[in-house]
């Protein structure tokens, strides 16, 4: 895409921003109320114990607040037979390392979970160069409760709940964020989830290039045909 905007003198280019700057702030409040009500939506409680395999051993799902009282699981999709996670995960997983230390300071904890067994999350966390948590969910129910993996059963017959509707996701393991809060008794519970573009707002490299005059600038028909990974581009 080639921009072909009007051009105009500055006092013209300031009244058309600050015409637009109404807007944004419109958009702004808009986001700030879609906050406050998203922290009043209801929970449900954890009953399940899930164990997983990371880089600490076995670990349970409360073991990686890691003493603080909220969570943030990022569903990284990495299929059980595959040497490498997905390429548009990884994208994602890019701006991960540089905001954890800050959601730390207000009682956040993040951390990435996969189908795929630990020794091949370890291997390419190794090759990224990635810090951040990443453990597998290899033999638990944990990716299937949370709608981010499907049988092969579920797809035919189109009933996989993937987004919060029943279909084909099209593929047997999806992308996602759940958040989960740990009461001072230790009780877990399920706050939130958001998948597909839902979790746009995790990634920041977007957030910037949206400022730009070309924006995204991709194709229709497959949105990130031009993403790699980091260390292939």
């Amino acid at each position: 895409m080639t921009p072909n905007n009007k051009v105009v003198s500055h006092e013209q280019w300031i009244e058309a921003r600050g015409a637009f700057l109404n807007r944004e702030k419109q958009f702004t409040r808009a986001r700030d109320e879609l906050n406050r009500q998203r922290q009043e939506l209801p929970w449900e409680a954890v009953e399940k114990v899930y164990v997983f395999t990371g880089p600490d051993g076995k670990e349970t799902l409360g073991d990686l607040f890691d003493g603080r009282s909220q969570l943030i699981v990022y569903h990284f999709m990495f299929a059980p037979d595959s040497d490498t996670g997905c390429p548009h995960c990884s994208f994602w997983a890019d701006n991960f390392d540089p905001v954890i230390v800050h959601m730390n300071q207000r009682d956040v904890s993040m951390v990435a979970i996969s189908h795929a067994a630990y020794p091949r999350l370890a291997a390419y966390h190794k090759r990224m160069g990635w810090k951040f948590k990443w453990l597998s969910s290899a033999g638990t129910s944990f990716n299937f409760d949370y709608g981010v993996s499907f049988t092969d059963e579920e797809r035919k017959r189109g009933d996989a709940f993937y987004n919060f509707r029943k279909g084909d996701p099209g593929i047997s393991e999806r992308e996602g964020v759940s958040v989960f809060y740990r009461d001072d008794a230790g009780k877990l519970f399920h706050t939130y989830s958001a998948y597909a573009r839902g979790i746009d707002m995790l990634n920041t490299s977007y957030n910037f290039v949206d400022l730009t005059a070309k924006g995204r600038n991709e194709s229709k028909a497959f949105t990130q045909d031009w993403v790699r990974y980091h260390d292939r581009y």
